[in-house]
Parts: C-alpha cells; sequence; structure tokens
C-alpha cells in the first residue's frame, strides 16, 4: 500500500475560532501549523480588499515560516449597509473590538433603522502558497447568504454567527452544529474548492 504523503501546512491567522475551522477542514494527514508554533504577530492587513489582505497574510506568514501556507480574509456584507462591515468585520466597533461588541454595532444599525432583521451574507477569500514570492497563488471564494437580526442566539462559532441566520435554516449559525457548518459555511465553500495537493 502506498504510504500517504504528509503535507505540511500554515495556516495564517492568530483567530482561534478561523484556526479550528480551517483545520477542521482539512484532510487529517496533514501536519498543521499556526502562528503561535512560530511566536508570530499578525501583520498589519492594510489591503483594499479580502483578496489583497489574503495575499498579505499568505505572503508574510509563508516568509517567516518558510512553508506552504494557506490564509484567508473573510467577513460580513450587508447591501443596504454599502457592504459594511465588510474588510473591518473584525475591527467594526473599533480596533480592538470584541466579537460582542462588534455584533452590538449592527444590532444598534438595525434598530436605527426600525427593521428586525436585513439581507446579508457571508464572505471567504482563500488563497494557498508555496512560498512568500509563489507568482500562482491558489484563490478560492466562498459566499454563505442569510440575515442579520437583533435576535442573538446560539453558543458556538464566532465573530457575527451568532445574529446570523442563513437562508434555509430557521436558527443561527452558532446554533448549527459544528459538522454542518463546516459543510455550508463561506469557509467550507471557499475550502472545498481547494486541492491542497496543488501546492506541493
Amino acid at each position: 500500500m502506498k504510504k500517504k504523503k504528509i503535507l505540511n501546512l500554515f495556516i495564517g491567522s492568530n483567530n482561534p475560532g478561523k484556526i479550528k475551522e480551517i483545520r477542521d477542514l482539512l484532510p487529517k494527514t496533514y501536519k498543521v501549523f499556526s502562528p503561535k508554533d512560530f511566536k508570530l504577530k499578525s501583520p498589519k492587513e492594510n489591503g483594499k480588499s479580502f483578496l489583497q489582505n489574503s495575499l498579505i497574510k499568505a505572503e508574510y506568514y509563508s516568509k517567516k515560516s518558510g512553508k506552504i501556507c494557506i490564509a484567508d480574509d473573510s467577513g460580513l456584507e450587508i447591501d443596504i449597509l454599502n457592504k459594511a462591515p465588510g474588510i473591518f468585520s473584525a475591527r467594526y466597533a473599533g480596533k480592538k473590538a470584541s466579537d460582542k461588541e462588534n455584533r452590538e454595532r449592527i444590532i444598534k444599525k438595525l434598530n436605527k433603522l426600525g427593521v428586525k432583521d436585513l439581507d446579508a451574507y457571508y464572505v471567504c477569500i482563500l488563497v494557498g502558497i508555496r512560498s512568500h514570492d509563489d507568482p500562482m497563488p491558489i484563490i478560492a471564494e466562498g459566499r454563505i447568504f442569510g440575515k442579520v437580526s437583533v435576535k442573538s442566539s446560539g453558543n458556538g462559532g464566532f465573530g457575527y454567527d451568532k445574529i446570523f441566520y442563513p437562508d434555509n435554516y430557521s436558527c443561527s449559525m452558532a446554533s448549527i452544529d459544528s459538522k454542518v457548518k463546516n459543510k455550508i459555511s463561506h469557509r467550507a465553500i471557499a475550502s472545498g474548492t481547494v486541492s491542497y495537493t496543488h501546492l506541493t
């Protein structure tokens, strides 16, 4: 029997929730590293799009670690709010805002508009690179549509999951079983279109 080749992958994120979700989406035979293993801080994300920020993270962590790296930039977009919070999703309520504070700002926006929910969607742009100067990075996109609500529920997930209700589901993303979430989420959709073995 041919022995499976072990692929070492560096996940370019210091967000524990994101690291767990990406790790869960990868084949169990992969050996995964994160910034914590190298005591690396996050780079400055000054891109003007999800793609630019993903590339910044992937290139930075690949150069620092010397490993194949995958990184994503993701967030919530609400068309009626000019796609806010968008690339500022993690710091919508301030540079060091907590997930709860970011959600509360969205809820305040809804209350100000006099509505209980608004159409919204999660976006994930995932990038995979072989080295920091890889001329042909792998790029994938995933989206999941639903609504943001003034009603917060659920104990799972992170970010805006407690107030995001996916289409065709009567509960929040934070209430959905992790195994189901890892099949329907924006991150799962993006990851599902990537053949990680192409990075070797």
